[in-house]
């Protein structure tokens, strides 16, 4: 395996486990310090984009405004911002608040099916035995975890689903859309101005000063760590491994997020997660490495 590839591995692993952290401290954060959903979604953006534009100017040298100067890139920049960037912030964490990080995570992970069908369709070709296979495996793992087996009810609420699932679809356009960008801009300027455009617009809807809950030493440090490590770093080294390795790729090694988000969810918060969800989230799971098959090289880049 070349350097190239180890290192885009890496960093999308990196990233996916500090965002399965990240969302178990974003559900301490909501359910025990009474944090508003929005309010942190704008705050992360704004504070995380701020940071990955100075350091996009500072070090790298960049010139910050250079891609609105082009109406295409401005164009396909807004887009990145608020269908993906924003949307999947918001979805995902609205769906922690509804529901728990791992359910949520676990949910929002059918999201690389939805690239393996759109890049299916884009290639013209049918669809191959494990894509089949793997979309009838995230089909029954998703009933069992919102139902936890029982066919007749549903285990979380109807919003907690409909949040999740919209997770998916914005990881697919977060993870698709940008690679013109991505091509021709760094990763650093592109997310940093996805981040904090979006927070910008966000903040029609909450504003950075509209602060509530309860403030302690332990939400300062749990706010720290969504900011730096779960967006600025996670979101930097995930879109540099896209730029590296693809973004297919890149999708199937996230899968480490949604293990990352149970495991410290059961360990640290006391989540009781039944043996259909587990089993759900198993078969889920599973569908990552049934789509790795047809990963293939880094031409999987999506343009």
């Amino acid at each position: 395996m070349e350097s190239k590839t180890i290192k885009g591995v890496s960093l999308a692993i990196g990233a996916a486990i500090l965002w399965g952290v990240s969302g178990t401290v974003g559900q301490f954060l909501f359910e025990h310090r009474h944090i508003n959903v929005e309010w942190l979604i704008t705050t992360r953006m704004l504070l995380s984009g701020a940071l990955l534009l100075s350091f996009s100017g500072l070090v790298e040298k960049a010139n910050l405004l250079s891609i609105w100067k082009h109406k295409k890139d401005a164009l396909q920049l807004g887009v990145f911002s608020l269908a993906g960037m924003l949307a999947v912030q918001y979805t995902y964490f609205a769906a922690i608040n509804y529901s728990n990080a791992a359910t949520a995570t676990v949910l929002q992970y059918s999201g690389p099916i939805l690239i393996a069908v759109y890049l299916a369709i884009k290639t013209r070709r049918m669809p191959t035995r494990s894509e089949v296979g793997a979309i009838l495996l995230a089909i029954f793992g998703t009933v069992l975890l919102v139902t936890r087996g029982d066919m007749m009810s549903l285990s979380i609420s109807g919003l907690a689903l409909l949040f999740g699932l919209g997770s998916a679809v914005t990881l697919a356009i977060y993870t698709l859309q940008p690679a013109r960008l991505l091509a021709r801009y760094s990763s650093s300027l592109v997310i940093g101005w996805g981040m904090f455009f979006g927070g910008l617009v966000f903040s029609l809807v909450r504003a950075p000063w509209q602060v509530s809950g309860t403030w302690d030493t332990q939400t300062y440090l749990g706010m720290g760590f969504i900011v730096v490590f779960g967006t600025l770093v996670a979101f930097y080294a995930y879109m540099s491994a896209v730029k590296l390795i693809g973004g297919q790729r890149a999708s199937l090694l996230a899968s480490a997020e949604p293990l990352s988000a149970a495991l410290i969810a059961v360990m640290w918060l006391g989540l009781s997660f039944t043996g259909p969800e587990w089993l759900g989230s198993f078969c889920i799971i599973s569908t990552i490495f049934l789509l790795s098959k047809q990963s293939g090289s880094p031409d999987s880049h999506p343009g």
